[in-house]
């Protein structure tokens, strides 16, 4: 059957489907950041988690020579580039990433983020203003065989040095459990969800 010119059904056209929304500019480097630093804080909270429930315990178990002995020789160990980037990263990355959410107006995730680093920022303080104070005064106690009253040296340190790392586990994780938020509300406005995140 044949048509005149103007009544020739035109092909149909399919419909062209729509630009895909775009994710939010400059996601991927705060993401990157906050996977270093739950990367960091994760690895420094399992380090003092062990000393925690493992390590202290056990070294509680034996003799003053050997607590000594075994503790001057794990601080003198621990002092290396790699413990130095994750203990310094673990606070790095989260300021640094909340810096980043800050300037996007991500405010929900950069105030997740700023706790999580506070909460480190409490760990560091108790490592400089405690922890090392007593490990270098162990250490300034000299070879344990040598030490006339290594009871009395392992009083002083353990005392005070258990407890407060006790008190760094607990922080280190409180943070760690503050970032995890933070990285999931960032993720899912990056994936261009609603949300203050």
């Amino acid at each position: 059957m044949s048509y005149p010119p103007y009544a020739r059904p035109h092909p149909a056209v399919p419909p062209q489907a729509g630009p895909s929304p775009a994710k939010p500019a400059g996601s991927r480097p705060v993401t990157v950041t906050l996977i270093a630093g739950l990367i960091c804080m994760g690895l420094m909270a399992g380090l003092f988690f062990g000393f925690t429930v493992s390590v202290m315990p056990g070294l509680a178990a034996g003799d003053d020579l050997t607590f000594v002995t075994a503790m001057q020789n794990i601080n003198d160990k621990i002092e290396n580039g790699l413990f130095g980037l994750v203990f310094t990263g673990a606070f790095a990355f989260p300021v640094i990433a909340a810096v980043q959410l800050l300037r996007r107006r991500r405010w929900a995730a950069a105030i997740w983020t700023a706790a999580a680093a506070f909460a480190y920022l409490l760990v560091l303080g108790l490592t400089m203003a405690v922890e090392i104070p007593l490990n270098e005064t162990l250490a300034a106690a000299g070879d344990p065989s040598r030490i006339a009253d290594p009871a009395r040296v392992r009083h002083d340190f353990a005392t005070v040095w258990v407890p407060v790392n006790d008190l760094r586990t607990v922080l280190n994780l409180a943070g760690l459990a503050l970032l995890a938020p933070a990285l999931y509300l960032h993720g899912k406005t990056s994936a261009g969800a609603p949300g203050r995140g």
